[in-house]
């Protein structure tokens, strides 16, 4: 059941929606923490708005502005057919994502690429309909079936990294002053985990907040998976720190179907561990 913060904030974008001319918007889908019930009071909202043909942004703009929202501006690469909108209604922040049918379609194809690594899926799976012409409908019936194959071929992408160098390579990650390379190693691997943890599930892979609830429900996972990732960045001692991010990704590729690059990630993982924590005694 969503939380009364939700509620609040999805009437807001009800009326976005119904100030919005229905021959120019035929699909709205709330999506984000609102429309997973989970809005807090520093949470916004964000849509996605579908159009029969490719809006200019001048009049994505003008359409938001005719909806009330105030302080208007844009994000994000300008060269792509989406049009961002973001804005402020009563002083709560809006963002706006407008495709055109034909782009919305072919984005949703997208989705099934292995090289697809967004939280797009996600969001759209969780979103629910502001006004709809059937579309979304759609989408999440094919989105209900994450294929095997897919699931396979993410897993062995992710991970690729580990492995293909000496172990010992991680011991530059820890040398005095490396706190940058070793932060960028870090959430590249971290990210990679759940790209294979939520892969391993058949789960489409959400952002990164929320993550403790996020991963609360899944069934295949390292242990304390989320509390790990924190306790990995927090961890003022270096060598402890890349520790407990080697192990995690230990566990994770044990857990994994056999492949090439997860055979070889298991072996050098280990050696990687077993080094750190040699060096840590």
């Amino acid at each position: 059941m969503p939380n009364e913060r939700s509620r609040q904030l999805q009437d807001l974008a009800q009326r976005v929606a119904d100030a919005l001319p229905l021959e120019v918007a035929e699909e709205m889908v709330l999506t984000g923490s609102v429309s997973r019930g989970v809005a807090d009071e520093v949470s916004d909202i964000e849509m996605l708005i579908v159009t029969p043909e490719q809006m200019e942004l001048a009049a994505c703009f003008e359409l938001a502005r005719a909806a009330g929202l105030e302080e208007l501006d844009t994000w994000g690469d300008q060269s792509t057919p989406t049009r961002r909108v973001s804005g402020l209604l009563e002083g709560v922040s809006l963002e706006l994502i407008w495709w055109s049918r034909e782009y919305a379609e072919s984005s949703i194809d997208s989705l099934f690429n292995r090289s697809d690594t967004s939280s797009a899926a996600d969001a759209i799976a969780h979103g629910v309909a502001l006004r709809t012409s059937g579309s979304l409908s759609q989408w999440q019936a094919r989105l209900s079936d994450y294929p095997e194959e897919l699931a396979r071929a993410r897993i062995e992408d992710a991970a690729l990294p580990w492995g293909g160098f000496a172990a010992a390579g991680l011991l530059t990650l820890i040398r005095p002053g490396e706190r940058l390379a070793l932060t960028e190693w870090m959430y590249d691997g971290a990210s990679r985990v759940l790209s294979i943890v939520f892969a391993l599930n058949r789960v489409w892979l959400p952002t990164t907040k929320r993550l403790e609830a996020r991963v609360a429900s899944l069934a295949l996972k390292p242990a304390r998976l989320a509390e790990r990732i924190e306790e990995a960045f927090a961890e003022p001692d270096l060598r402890r720190a890349l520790l407990v991010m080697t192990e995690l990704q230990l566990e994770t590729v044990a857990l994994a179907p056999d492949g090439p690059n997860v055979n070889r990630a298991r072996r050098w993982l280990a050696a990687g561990a077993n080094l750190l924590s040699s060096s840590e005694r």
